[in-house]
């Protein structure tokens, strides 16, 4: 098993001490000491009392500084914290109180090899946020999260079930002409060869 190299950053001593001391014995993570250069780690650990205007700042110096991806342990976090932290370059968040040795080893790694992770509460909150947002305002404007309006998903949809152009048209209601510009326009758009291309990244993506 490859080790982690990880670095702690904290607001205060006694509680980047306490982290340092829970991940030092365990075998999956080498944690960088004083004097060490943090740019050799490959994940940073922040840790805050709560997600404030010094702990963002804290989190993007330790970007700047390039520390690796980085891990808040907040005492406090909520849904309005989210959005902050991925701005400041967050990936992986953990409360203090659910801080354990295990559960910080598990989102480092995760971190480590590029998975997002967040507190299963927190990130149920988002998922509702998202949805309410796809219907309230993104819907009735024709665009989905999926990086196609919702015209372009019906259109692989039919080509996925084997459609020809002029079934699609006749499907949709749209002229041939339509249908053809529209799938130019994915096509083009996210750089793919030819619509069996197109049907394929969709199908991969989970877009369709």
């Amino acid at each position: 098993m490859e080790r982690v190299t990880v670095s702690v950053s904290a607001q205060d001593a006694i509680s980047e001490a306490g982290v340092v001391s829970a991940l030092r014995p365990r075998p999956e993570v080498r944690v960088l000491g004083q004097g060490e250069d943090l740019r050799d780690a490959q994940v940073a650990v922040v840790v805050a009392d709560q997600l404030d205007d010094d702990a963002v700042r804290l989190v993007r110096t330790v970007q700047r500084n390039g520390g690796g991806r980085s891990v808040l342990v907040a005492g406090r976090l909520d849904e309005k914290d989210v959005v902050a932290a991925v701005e400041a370059g967050v990936v992986g968040m953990v409360r203090r109180c659910e801080a354990t040795p295990d559960r910080l080893v598990t989102v480092i790694r995760g971190a480590a090899g590029g998975e997002g992770n967040l507190p299963p509460d927190l990130l149920g909150k988002l998922l509702g946020q998202v949805g309410s947002l796809q219907r309230q305002v993104l819907q009735p404007r024709g665009i989905t999260f999926t990086g196609l309006a919702l015209r372009e998903v019906e259109v692989l949809r039919l080509i996925a079930d084997g459609c020809d152009t002029a079934e699609v048209a006749r499907h949709l209601a749209y002229s041939e002409r339509t249908v053809k510009n529209v799938l130019h326009d994915i096509t083009s758009r996210l750089q793919l060869r030819n619509r069996v291309h197109a049907v394929a990244y969709a199908l991969r993506e989970g877009l369709i």
